[in-house]
């Protein structure tokens, strides 16, 4: 004797299995499917090392110019275009169950090679151009959180003297090389998703009112407690070495499908997936407010020289 009601859960097993099967695939399959739009990076591309030789003696302006310059033809080693999963899970406000996977790169932006690269603060205008011109964002403080929570490798921050030097080139160098320390005695790999190592910079709502600040969040201790909390003190032209660029893809995956995280993140029904603070007002036309469609010129390199053609000298000291 057929069950009551056994019709209508047939149908709805049946009606349903579509959404399963999309449910189904992986987070991996999701992110391995959308591969990095990065140019590759050319034979001739400077090393972490090299880069960070001709920077020495440049303004910070110069500095800035020289970094977006490299990103913008592709010098970043092949680990970081390889990207990592992170899930997220809430409900609608009609009760339904919302999965949203978000693809983020396995660490911060780097300029190099996989065999010798140097992780690169920046300033928020220069991450901004650099992500969208390859169809990243930037995360919010609540997906900072969800990607040291789901990190395979934790790194121990390593805060160095707060000083004038904090902004140089030289203490980029010396605290890169301290948490490439850690990965070696953690013996982690390099496409590994890692967290711990630097801040964020991050978007907010905070940004619409100060839109000539950077906000910055992050750096977690081992009990997943961040150092630095939500913060706009900085403006938007300061970058120290404690700071680091994490590139999520601007598609991401609800319950499977693909959407953009941006609209994600206006929406009143999916932004508490990924932000702690309701819907980013204007998600979209916010970061190209604080993108500035017209950047500075920029000044040339020569890579058979190895060093910059303006030769002119100022504050970015190595």
């Amino acid at each position: 004797m057929a069950r009551p009601g056994g019709r209508s859960i047939v149908t709805i097993l049946l009606f349903c299995l579509p959404c399963a099967t999309a449910l189904a695939r992986t987070a991996e399959k999701l992110c391995e499917h959308s591969p990095s739009s990065l140019p590759s990076r050319a034979a001739n591309a400077p090393t972490g090392s090299a880069f960070a030789r001709q920077l020495r003696g440049l303004t910070d302006d110069q500095r800035e110019d020289a970094i977006l310059r490299e990103l913008l033809q592709g010098n970043v080693p092949q680990f970081l275009r390889r990207l990592a999963p992170v899930t997220l899970h809430g409900a609608s406000a009609t009760g339904k169950a919302l999965e949203l996977t978000v693809c983020v790169a396995p660490d911060y932006v780097a300029i190099g090679s996989d065999e010798d690269f140097l992780s690169m603060p920046m300033r928020l205008q220069t991450a901004l151009v650099f992500a969208q011109r390859y169809g990243f964002t930037l995360p919010t403080s609540k997906l900072v959180d969800a990607i040291y929570a789901q990190a395979r490798v934790h790194f121990r921050p390593q805060p160095l003297p707060a000083s004038g030097e904090m902004r140089t080139t030289r203490y980029y160098q010396h605290h890169d090389e301290l948490v490439q320390e850690q990965r070696l005695a953690l013996a982690a790999p390099l496409d590994e998703l890692v967290a711990g190592n630097k801040k964020d910079l991050v978007l907010t709502n905070r940004l619409w009112t100060q839109p000539t600040r950077v906000a910055i969040y992050g750096w977690h201790r081992a009990d997943g407690k961040p150092i630095q909390p939500l913060s706009t003190v900085h403006g938007a032209r300061y970058a120290d070495y404690s700071h680091g660029i994490r590139l999520v893809l601007a598609k991401a995956y609800l319950n499977g499908q693909p959407q953009s995280l941006l609209a994600l993140l206006q929406s009143a029904e999916t932004a508490p997936l990924v932000s702690t603070e309701g819907p980013i007002r204007r998600a979209g036309a916010l970061v190209q407010r604080l993108t500035n469609p017209s950047p500075r010129p920029l000044t040339r390199v020569s890579y058979s020289s190895g060093t910059p053609s303006d030769s002119s000298h100022d504050s970015a000291r190595p």
